[in-house]
């Protein structure tokens, strides 16, 4: 009985990797499973609203809230998310204080009831390894990246461990279904570091995901099909696409308030700002919540959108970082000169509202695969921006592959925290040019828009009763009932 299962989920505590995992602990509770998520205090504040529905529609969730060691590693206090460090220096230290989770996790286990049938942790974690051994319990780890890029990254290390990436000049990826050409700058920082080296924390992260009872992947078989299937293989078959994860949330209430509270304080304000627009006429721009821009390649990037001659919603970043971009837009009159046609928002932005929309036409995105699944889920093609991590890869995927995406055009990785070594990288003319193609309403246009959405339909039918996600979804839990039989055989 599914009844009889509690499974334990670790995310990483960053918002980007939270609001998927919140995802899943729904998705597990509406089939009776007792889900327990473990959360600090600051993150289960930001992620009441969702959660307490959930909870007060009948669903067994239940949050295990532990102290956050900020002060002891290091850290200011309130420091409890990725994204409100306040710089990245303080990384290591935030993963210290992760690390010093541990004993309050495992003590926590010990005493849980029912007792614990399986972990499912973010990939980061690489201490859920021995906890999961200490407990006899399975450990499936979460990895917020698609088939395609695990494979890429799979490939990568193959390449890197034999001296085979080149310093310079384009390079292909070998051994995928595709043609996948990258530079050495637009790889993530395992294969192109930063200045900041964290190289020690990788391979602790490797060695625990080789010791995995499964991966569980936010995408659809149907997206990646070939993908999907060379990862299977590559992990004997212990691999579960329940994605896209976005799509649990059904009603207004949830798309609004997952993640975080929008700065944006009546969201019937924004869809009736939407509303007094044509269908697909409307250009959503948001680079995601850890991204940082400087000012001269933000004033790019705003005025590339306002010279395309579209309506938008630009998301701008809140805190005193910002400072010197609220300076500009001020300054400027940007705000004030394009209010007929353009809305601000500040801080966190209701993303899967917003695209669900149908106002909106084109997603101006850096491809974080979140924000790329949240894309392909309402149906809506892309203006690829990657700045990060594995972003280029899925810029290849979205522009080379599902062919829904045009690309601004960058060409090199910026890493976090380095981003004052590099003015402008994109310029306005590059960002119109890249709008226009993707809003245009001519063939080019037309058939990326098309693609887009029959992908958003595939989407929305694996997610339903009878889908491949849903049927994935119900093999992990009696994957894990067998497990637990024949523990107690």
């Amino acid at each position: 009985m599914a009844s009889e299962l509690n499974f334990v989920l670790i995310p990483l505590i960053a918002a980007s990797h939270i609001i998927p995992m919140v995802d899943v602990a729904k998705l597990l509770a509406q089939r009776g499973v007792t889900v327990t998520l473990v959360m600090t205090p600051l993150n289960a504040i930001r992620f009441t609203a969702v959660i307490d529905r959930a909870i007060g529609s009948g669903l067994l969730i239940r949050i295990l809230e532990l102290q956050f060691p900020a002060k002891e590693a290091g850290l200011p206090e309130g420091c409890e998310s990725v994204d409100v460090l306040p710089g990245l220096a303080y990384q290591r230290n935030f993963f210290t204080a992760i690390d010093m989770m541990q004993d309050q996790v495992e003590k926590s286990i010990a005493e849980m009831k029912p007792k614990p049938s399986c972990i499912i942790c973010d990939t980061n974690i690489a201490w859920t390894a021995e906890t999961a051994d200490k407990f006899q319990i399975p450990r499936i780890i979460f990895d917020g990246m698609s088939c395609f890029t695990q494979l890429c990254m799979h490939n990568l290390y193959i390449m890197k461990d034999q001296n085979k990436i080149p310093e310079s000049g384009p390079f292909v990826i070998p051994d995928l279904p595709d043609k996948i050409e990258v530079t050495k700058v637009q790889l993530p920082g395992a294969f192109n570091p930063s200045t900041l080296c964290v190289q020690d924390a990788r391979d602790k992260i490797r060695a625990a995901e080789t010791r995995a009872n499964g991966v569980l992947i936010n995408t659809f078989a149907e997206l990646e099909k070939r993908y999907v299937d060379q990862f299977r293989k590559l992990k004997d078959g212990r691999v579960w696409c329940i994605g896209p994860l976005s799509l649990c949330n059904n009603d207004n209430f949830d798309k609004a308030q997952r993640g975080n509270k929008s700065s944006f304080e009546k969201e019937d304000c924004l869809n009736k700002w939407l509303d007094s627009w044509q269908p697909e006429s409307v250009v959503y721009v948001c680079l995601g919540s850890l991204s940082q821009t400087t000012v001269l390649q933000f004033v790019e990037l705003a005025l590339g959108v306002e010279a395309s001659g579209y309506p938008f919603i630009l998301v701008v970043k809140s805190g005193e970082r910002q400072a010197p971009i609220e300076k500009w837009i001020s300054e400027n009159g940007f705000e004030e000169r394009t209010k007929e046609r353009g809305l601000l928002i500040r801080g966190w932005a209701p993303q899967v509202l917003i695209l669900s929309h149908p106002a909106i036409g084109g997603f101006l995105t850096h491809c974080g695969w979140n924000s790329t699944l949240e894309g392909i889920s309402a149906g809506v093609p892309m203006i690829t921006w990657p700045l990060f991590a594995e972003q280029f890869l899925n810029e290849r995927f979205l522009v080379h592959i599902l062919k829904t995406g045009a690309s601004v055009g960058s060409q090199e990785v910026v890493h976090l925290g380095d981003e004052e070594k590099y003015d402008v990288q994109v310029s306005k003319e590059e960002v119109t040019k890249a709008i226009r193609k993707v809003m245009d309403k001519e063939k080019e246009g037309n058939d990326r828009r098309k693609r887009a959405k029959e992908l958003g339909q595939m989407a929305k039918r694996a997610t339903e009763e009878g889908g491949s996600s849903h049927l994935n979804l119900t093999l992990l839990i009696k994957q894990v009932q067998e497990f637990q039989l024949n523990q107690c055989a």
